[in-house]
């Protein structure tokens, strides 16, 4: 699986010797668009060493029993030293994959823009794939992360997985073990945080630190 990486822990960054900060609204959960490959292949590219080809994903995209999903920012704001320099409407700043085979799935990718993360954006990418994959008939949710990879080991456990093995030097650059997690899903739905839907779609409240 491609884990979630280590990051700072607010949205912001230096630039140009100024604090560039981002105000956001509320992150909205969905099925992925042929249109929102370019933006997740960069977010991609920001997160993995090894990341995903463009055609990886676009073979995903509306194929059976496979749940390709983004993290879409409805309103998002960027300030520099205290002045707004630019507004969009909208912005996907993450993404998830989960594939299923009868009653078990695998959390295949799940990553978060290095500046947006620590706002509950993986968390909201990851209560939405739970519920879909429990929605679906899964009782057993699988996923691999590096043995290394705190920020993404706390996510999984606070979330209710709990390590069932070991692969040895499973990941390369840089060479590294994978934890093997395993969650048990009640069929139905996880009752997850989600506090707004709409169909296919979801809002989020996001964390503001």
């Amino acid at each position: 699986m491609r884990p979630l990486q280590s990051s700072e822990s607010s949205a912001s960054t230096a630039r140009q010797g100024a604090l560039t900060t981002w105000r956001l609204g509320r992150v909205r959960i969905r099925p992925a668009r042929i249109k929102d490959l370019d933006r997740i292949v960069q977010v991609e590219a920001a997160c993995f060493s090894v990341p995903w080809s463009p055609g990886a994903f676009r073979s995903l995209v509306g194929r059976p029993r496979v749940h390709l999903l983004v993290a879409e920012l409805n309103r998002i704001s960027e300030v520099v030293g205290g002045t707004t320099v630019s507004t969009e409407s909208s912005r996907i700043v993450g993404h998830g994959i989960l594939w299923r085979a009868a009653d078990e799935a695998e959390l295949a990718n799940l990553a978060v823009a290095p500046a947006f993360r620590g706002q509950g954006v993986a968390g909201a990418l990851l209560d939405r794939l739970t519920d879909e994959a429990s929605a679906a008939g899964v009782t057993s949710m699988f996923l691999e992360v590096r043995a290394s990879n705190e920020a993404a080991l706390a996510l999984y456990v606070g979330r209710g997985f709990h390590q069932v093995g070991v692969w040895r030097h499973y990941y390369d650059q840089p060479r590294e073990d994978a934890r093997v997690l395993q969650l048990r899903l009640v069929s139905g739905g996880s009752g997850g945080p989600r506090d707004l839907g709409d169909g296919d779609e979801g809002l989020y409240r996001l964390r503001h630190r």
